[in-house]
């Protein structure tokens, strides 16, 4: 059954723990997804099963369209439902997410596809589209937070934990259309998004830890990349920091996740906004991070 979620503030969802924002924007509705802390309080572990889906015409009202994927949904993957990231192309919708490998070690990325932004979405390719030793394997688990932006007809996949990469998509949106390329940023965590304004894209990412969110501009969405700022610093009751950064109705908004809900900490976490803006000469002003969010 559909109903609105009323929110006064930051968090805006309070029915339950979301984390990772990842946001589209489709024909005037804005689309927020996100992980599903399912943690008891004081875990030492995350525990995360599945992603969510809600909607708004006004950043303010939420529409839950409860779980649109689980881990269970793709036959390669064990568990760990880890940050995401959905985008429209060729009249559909593409979502990448991180998680665990069933049978290889260390996590994995894949990627569903569905006609519709809440679904019904299917494993695109019953596959990997990343595994953890692309490019090398160093012992580490590099398969976290992906990111895809669709810039002049060409698609870009970005990921990473410690180390950050990229590499182009092909025109069927399921497979790597080129190298592998890493990207040097200091004391990169985590947690890389990409957005574009005005001949700008801007790479932000987790930076230290507890993590900021520091950012990095270009001129191309392959870089160089010049590392400029801070987005936001670390978020109340919570070490992890992911944002989505995204343009809906003539503004700029910033999605974050913080451990400030009522029984919220580290690994029960929930999703914040707040307004994102640009000086003049296009670099970002660092986010306020507040408790009344968009009501303010």
């Amino acid at each position: 059954m559909r109903c609105d979620v009323i929110t006064h503030g930051n968090p805006i969802i309070t029915e339950t723990f979301t984390s990772d924002p990842t946001v589209l924007v489709h024909d005037g509705t804005t689309y927020l997804y996100t992980g599903h802390d399912e943690a008891g309080p004081g875990a030492e572990r995350f525990v995360m099963r599945d992603w969510l889906c809600f909607s708004s015409t006004d950043l303010l009202s939420w529409t839950p369209h409860g779980p649109l994927l689980r881990v269970e949904d793709f036959a390669w993957a064990r568990d760990g439902a880890k940050a995401s990231c959905v985008v429209e192309r060729h009249g559909k919708f593409w979502w990448y997410l991180a998680m665990n490998h069933a049978t290889v070690p260390g996590g994995a990325i894949g990627v569903a596809v569905a006609d519709h932004p809440t679904g019904p979405f299917r494993d695109a390719i019953g596959a990997t589209l990343v595994t953890n030793d692309v490019p090398d394997d160093d012992g580490r688990d590099h398969t976290n937070d992906p990111f895809v932006l669709v810039h002049d007809d060409r698609a870009y996949l970005y990921w990473g934990k410690h180390r950050c990469f990229w590499a182009p998509l092909d025109d069927s949106m399921t497979a790597l259309a080129g190298p592998v390329t890493e990207i040097e940023l200091p004391a990169f965590e985590e947690g890389v998004h990409v957005h574009h304004r005005n001949g700008w894209f801007y790479l932000s990412f987790g930076h230290l830890y507890p993590q900021r969110v520091a950012y990095a501009r270009s001129r191309s969405p392959e870089g160089p990349w010049t590392v400029e700022g801070l987005v936001n610093e670390v978020p109340g009751n919570c070490a992890t920091n992911r944002v989505a950064i995204v343009e809906f109705g003539g503004e700029w908004f910033c999605f974050y996740h913080d451990g400030t809900a009522p029984g919220g900490d580290a690994r029960r976490r929930s999703v914040c906004v707040d307004r994102l803006h640009h000086d003049a000469d296009g670099r970002i002003a660092r986010v306020h991070m507040t408790t009344e969010g968009l009501r303010g």
